[in-house]
């Protein structure tokens, strides 16, 4: 089998029992298959919930916490917990774990982005388990993931995997809930994630967790945009990963094989940055930019909207709707002026022939 890059995500009904311990029979399933994965030549990155669910228990909460403090207590709690099982584990096998904790804000500054990447794959190519988890104990309620599916395929994006296996105590998605339902029937195979399915997918998942299969979902979807594809089920024993990278999963595989995988810089320009203005194009630099990959031409601009500086990120409209989003090369002050002087006439030793935005830095919407 070609050697590959997958990201393995754990949920929390998968790691932990219902009293919210680490379940070491499950810890120690998922550990074989790893090892097994990582033994065969396959890059391995995992992406581990179970630190609150780990943690709430030893600070006397009967159930998982709902407040933000709540969870971010147990997390600063469980998190040792977590990591401390999976070395021990792990040793068993002469594996490394290196311990990750991202934020959103990780995500949203670009040299913090890089650096992640940078890390990451530094790590892998020493042969060390990156396992990564959202620093619940910091993150601000507007700044989350969301939860670990998310995370799980915005760091597949990231590392630009070949392959995101997202374990849950599911196996594979149904046309109807398979607990209410005898007769409901497994996707084996989805080339894309539509609205049906989204509308379809209800509830929340276990008590341990955060996410339901709706999660999972736009989880995929994400993942699916960045070129990667994904499978979503369970499995036991040490072949389990091995078997659903060969076709032989129990679950349900997501996404073609003509799959593109994107570059980092749009990835980020894309998914994390944050929007500082917006550019008017007229109909011929929107044709430009959406049927014939241009880049955008001062010429093209109609008007800006904002204040923004040579290297923020903006959106672009055409006549219609915004058409999509990348980083300038010029700032708002000087593209206002680049226009007045056109509308003067005034175009005299203009630099017309420097892109606003290359296309290697845009984003269609």
């Amino acid at each position: 089998m070609e050697k590959k890059r997958v990201v393995v995500k754990i949920g929390s009904s998968s790691l932990t029992n219902a009293k919210g311990e680490i379940d070491q029979a499950k810890l120690i399933d998922h550990i074989s298959s790893i090892s097994t994965l990582k033994e065969m030549g396959h890059e391995v990155i995992l992406v581990s919930s179970g630190a609150v669910a780990a943690g709430f228990k030893k600070l006397g909460y009967p159930s998982r916490p709902v407040t933000l403090k709540g969870k971010q207590a147990a997390a600063a709690v469980g998190q040792s917990l977590l990591i401390q099982s999976y070395n021990d584990q792990l040793s068993k096998y002469g594996i490394i774990p290196a311990q990750i904790l991202l934020t959103r804000n990780d995500f949203s500054k670009r040299e913090r982005y890089r650096n992640a990447y940078s890390t990451i794959m530094e790590l892998l190519e020493r042969g060390i388990l990156p396992i990564i988890n959202e620093n619940d104990t910091v993150s601000v309620e507007e700044l989350t993931f969301g939860d670990n599916d998310m995370l799980s395929a915005l760091v597949s994006g990231l590392v630009h995997a070949d392959q995101l296996i997202i374990l849950t105590d599911i196996n594979g998605l149904y046309d109807s809930n398979p607990k209410d339902n005898i007769h409901a029937k497994r996707y084996q195979y989805l080339p894309e994630i539509t609205e049906e399915l989204l509308d379809g997918a209800k509830g929340t998942g276990s008590k341990v967790g955060t996410g339901g299969m709706k999660s999972k979902l736009i989880a995929a979807e994400t993942a699916l945009t960045l070129g990667v594809k994904v499978f979503i089920g369970n499995g036991t024993g040490e072949l389990k990963l091995i078997d659903i990278l060969e076709g032989k999963g129990d679950g349900t595989y997501i996404g073609s094989e003509d799959l593109i995988s994107i570059n980092s810089n749009r990835q980020w320009i894309a998914l994390h940055s944050v929007v500082q203005g917006k550019i008017f194009v007229d109909s011929g630099a929107e044709n430009a930019l959406l049927k014939k990959g241009s880049s955008l031409l001062p010429a093209g601009i109609v008007r800006i909207d904002g204040e923004f500086e040579k290297g923020s990120v903006v959106e672009v409209y055409g006549k219609k709707n915004r058409i999509g989003k990348g980083e300038v090369q010029y700032s708002s002050k000087e593209l206002s002026q680049l226009i007045a002087n056109r509308n003067n006439k005034e175009s005299v030793n203009q630099p017309t022939s420097i892109e606003v935005i290359h296309r290697n830095k845009w984003v269609q919407a």
